[in-house]
């Protein structure tokens, strides 16, 4: 099989910047060198109010490499991949290089097929249930990443939706929160990164479900409000441990669950308020088994939604 040329390496990167980011930041930048590529945090990107860790930030840089990995795979290539390969050059989050010729398996072919379908989807969902068997394969997806998914009972689930709206009114108040929305909200015909108005949803008219207020700041004239589902399917993704390389690898944990779960036909939106004010998240940590919340997920069956922009290419190769 033909190696890997540095053309067939942007198009894998290319697929790569699908991936999901907070507000759609796209916070990665990439560098190929022969066979390899290095995946790079771009924190000129980092949103300093809600992330002030850089938490969220990996986690997206890290759904990016999760979506390197099956571009490369899916063209017939195991990827070899070297997580945080330099202490001291800390924004160099992977390399990963093509290393030997293989036939793609079908879930690999699955899942790469996934990449441009999956979207976040901020619609009201249907109060069709959620199949136990489905829930399986999207826990045993964030197990083979070294997470862990957990879906939240009756109870949980209205403890995490009553933390999200709390930590969403917090976040509210917090200086410069209005700002930094701005800025990754703010509509302009060129602008290819941040959240547009045809992706930011209707309003929960009985404001049930903590969604975040990307109408906040720029208001939206014809916004409809509509009923969202009473009882959504809520899971929680975790790690065994809550530093940087946690994060990375929760993010490709994540971005193998949402293609599994868009493989699948279902609709995901993650909610990351609860996650974004320490006291909030501390609240939902395990003490016990020593797990670290670092993504919860609504889940179900809804109308496809509209896609966000992606920057070209060339915006994100060094």
């Amino acid at each position: 099989m033909t190696p890997l040329d540095e053309r067939a390496l942007a198009d894998c990167v290319e697929t790569a910047a699908l991936a999901p980011s907070l507000h759609n930041s796209q916070p990665w930048r990439f560098r190929i060198s022969g066979d390899t590529v290095e995946v790079y945090a771009d924190h000129g990107r980092q949103l300093e109010v809600l992330d002030p860790a850089g938490r969220e930030l990996l986690i997206s840089v890290g759904a990016a490499l999760f979506t390197l990995r099956l571009a490369i795979g899916v063209r017939g290539w195991v990827p070899e991949v070297s997580v945080r390969p330099d202490p001291d050059t800390p924004d160099l989050v992977a390399r990963i290089r093509a290393d030997r010729a293989t036939t793609p398996s079908e879930q690999v072919g699955a899942l790469a097929a996934a990449i441009p379908a999956r979207h976040t989807n901020r619609l009201p969902f249907t109060t069709a249930v959620v199949p136990a068997d489905v829930i399986e394969q999207l826990a045993g997806a964030a197990s083979a990443e070294g997470a862990t998914l957990t879906v939240a009972g009756a109870v949980s689930r209205d403890a995490i939706i009553g933390l999200a709206r709390a930590a969403e009114q917090r976040l509210g108040t917090r200086g410069g929160y209005r700002a930094e929305l701005g800025r990754w909200t703010r509509p302009g015909p060129h602008r290819r990164d941040g959240v547009p108005p045809t992706a930011i949803g209707p309003w929960d008219a009985l404001e049930h479900l903590p969604m975040r207020d990307f109408g906040l700041v720029h208001p939206q004239p014809f916004r409809p409000s509509e009923r969202f589902e009473p009882h959504p399917t809520i899971v929680v993704l975790a790690t065994g441990g809550d530093g940087p390389a946690d994060w990375i690898r929760a993010g490709q944990a994540l971005q193998r669950v949402l293609l599994t779960a868009t493989h699948l036909h279902l609709a995901t939106t993650p909610i990351s308020q609860a996650l974004e004010v320490p006291a909030v998240r501390a609240m939902l940590t395990g003490t016990g088994d020593h797990r670290w919340p670092q993504m919860i997920i609504r889940i179900g069956y809804a109308a496809p939604a509209a896609a966000t922009p992606r920057r070209p290419v060339g915006d994100i190769l060094i």
